[in-house]
């Protein structure tokens, strides 16, 4: 057999690869849900009131029943008798590979719309509007953004706020010394101990981590926003297919008012694990985002 004989055959496996690679790049996240009957969640740990873990480890959280609502919307697009829920929990690192490498459809927690994640990522329209603010002690005396020059202060690793802190930190020349963590409940840990000063986060997550304490009073949340922050589900990019189906389930969520209820159960109910409530009502942003709901946010 000559060379030339063995050409055809390897060119013809060669093209047949290419296919079925392209095929398989194709796929959308509509047919890869339709093909499974089933959609992936991804949530987090201890992102309250957002995403977490109750006392049974079952994830709960105002995402999470927002998402139930929209793989609703899913089954509903392709015709299935029933659709199968499943969860994929994350680290605030992991939540992008998570969309990026199709191993979640949609993330479910309390992550930042920004410029710098529509690189890879899409996102639906807000479900909330928060800024980074610090968690100290009640004992402490510091209250101001300038108290915190010369201090240790953690934030999770992958984090808007922690991105912020470090920019007020060069910008200002504070000397702040800022400690990674990788997640919420380890930056509480640590204020505990004493090991840093303050926790840095989205304010309604420090208030959902004080409620969530065995020792709330322990706790206290203070200083001027440093971020001005657009939450929102995250999304595979590139797919607009999928995303008008999850979009528009947000939009008549938001309009008929059905999503008031899901946010009163989280933020002005009791939660789990230890039945305290957090107070918040509807913020003046979110209520003016709301009103023309879009994905688009100017900050």
């Amino acid at each position: 057999m000559t060379v030339g004989q063995l050409r055809l055959p390897t060119l013809c496996i060669a093209a047949c690869l290419l296919a079925t690679s392209a095929w398989a790049q194709t796929e959308t996240t509509l047919q890869r849900i339709s093909k499974k009957g089933s959609i992936v969640l991804a949530h987090r740990e201890s992102a309250v009131p957002f995403s977490y873990l109750d006392a049974d480890k079952k994830p709960i959280g105002y995402a999470l029943d927002l998402c139930q609502k929209l793989a609703e919307a899913v089954r509903k697009k392709l015709t299935l008798k029933a659709i199968k829920v499943e969860y994929l929990m994350v680290a605030p690192a992991e939540r992008i590979p998570a969309i990026v490498e199709g191993r979640a459809d949609m993330e479910c927690g309390a992550t930042t719309n920004n410029a710098e994640r529509r690189e890879k990522v899409a996102f639906t329209i807000p479900h909330f509007i928060t800024g980074a603010r610090f968690l100290i002690k009640s004992s402490s005396p510091m209250a101001r953004m300038e108290d915190f020059s010369g201090r240790k202060v953690a934030s999770t690793k992958g984090s808007t706020p922690l991105q912020a802190l470090e920019r007020l930190n060069r910008e200002r020349g504070m000397g702040i010394q800022t400690v990674e963590v990788p997640d919420h409940a380890k930056g509480v840990e640590l204020v505990r101990a004493g090991e840093v000063d303050a926790f840095a986060m989205d304010d309604v997550q420090l208030y959902g981590l004080i409620a969530k304490d065995a020792s709330p009073k322990d706790f206290k949340v203070v200083g001027q926003s440093i971020t001005a922050e657009a939450l929102a589900i995250m999304l595979p990019k590139g797919d607009a297919e999928f995303k008008k189906v999850i979009d528009d389930e947000m939009k008549r969520l938001i309009l008929s008012g059905e999503i008031y209820p899901i946010y009163d159960k989280w933020f002005n109910k009791p939660i789990p694990p230890n039945g305290k409530s957090l107070s918040m009502p509807v913020g003046y942003l979110l209520k003016d985002f709301w009103k023309y709901p879009s994905d688009f946010v100017p900050f």
